[in-house]
């Protein structure tokens, strides 16, 4: 098994390359790191991986692969008020959940534009789009795709059917990098804990957590590193969500209230930190 994984890494390395100022020891940490993997139902896959050195420090990774052939669809839930991912979650009857996007913390309210069919709910603020909101979750009766986004775009969307969540920056977009140098540096540089969703070049959706905030356990990872990971681990588009303490992401009949990954707002390296959101990205059945 062991050679096996580092046949693969060596493949990946050769067919990916490196993103800058990441290695291919940091590849080589991840596919041959000792991933578990369980199958709760059809079409759903669940991993995890406790790695003691990538990206100059521990990392405590959580994904859940969907094959929409299978049956499953990605959503957008929307709160009446800010409550936990795992209590939107279960309201929705969803079967995975990950936090997100960016939010006014007092207010309650998305700062990102969202919409949900033809009703628009907020648009993305002056300072979102300076800071880091380059891509959107666009759903509709075909599936979720993750595409670019900018003022032109929201305005031009605002009367279209299906539901959008902006976001950013868009990693990933057709397996290559995307340019971040519209965001701000502090952002795209700084170690946090992170939520992202991406795609698959075979058309599975990927909902990815990276803890952080915990120097011995999961020390968090910037965008390019996060980029990187989702590279790695096959994504071709990828979108980051809100990250820090909003970092969730939850499987329904998974002990500790179904969150999977560690979250961080409470201090404490458990399950039980969830921070209060007003809408998340969840699976449910089609």
């Amino acid at each position: 098994m062991i050679k096996r994984n580092l046949l693969i890494a060596i493949l990946i390395l050769c067919s990916i390359g490196t993103l800058k100022g990441q290695t291919a020891s940091d590849s080589l940490a991840i596919v041959s790191a000792q991933w578990k993997v369980e199958s709760p139902q059809k079409g759903l896959i669940y991993k995890y991986a406790s790695i003691p050195r990538l990206y100059q420090g521990p990392q405590s990774v959580s994904l859940i692969e969907v094959d929409p052939g299978a049956g499953l669809k990605v959503d957008v839930a929307v709160s009446d008020k800010m409550k936990e991912t795992s209590k939107i979650a279960s309201e929705y009857n969803a079967i995975a959940a990950i936090n997100g996007s960016y939010f006014d913390m007092k207010r309650g309210n998305s700062v990102c534009f969202l919409k949900t069919d033809r009703q628009v709910i907020d648009t993305t603020l002056q300072s979102e789009f300076k800071q880091r909101v380059t891509g959107a979750i666009s759903v509709r009766k075909r599936g979720m795709k993750l595409i670019p986004w900018n003022k032109q775009i929201e305005k031009n969307y605002k009367g279209k059917a299906g539901t959008i969540l902006a976001s950013g920056p868009l990693m990933l977009k057709d397996g290559q990098v995307c340019d971040w140098n519209s965001c701000e540096p502090n952002f795209i540089r700084t170690k946090h804990p992170r939520s992202a969703v991406a795609t698959t070049k075979d058309g599975k959706v990927l909902l990815i957590t990276v803890d952080g905030r915990f120097p011995e356990q999961a020390g968090g990872v910037n965008i390019p590193e996060l980029a990187h990971l989702i590279r790695v681990l096959g994504g071709e588009d990828a979108l980051n969500l809100d990250g820090g303490g909003s970092t969730t992401l939850w499987l329904s009949g998974a002990s500790d209230n179904g969150v999977v990954n560690y979250t961080c707002d409470n201090g404490r390296f458990d399950h039980a930190g969830e921070r209060k959101v007003p809408n998340i990205l969840y699976i449910t059945h089609q």
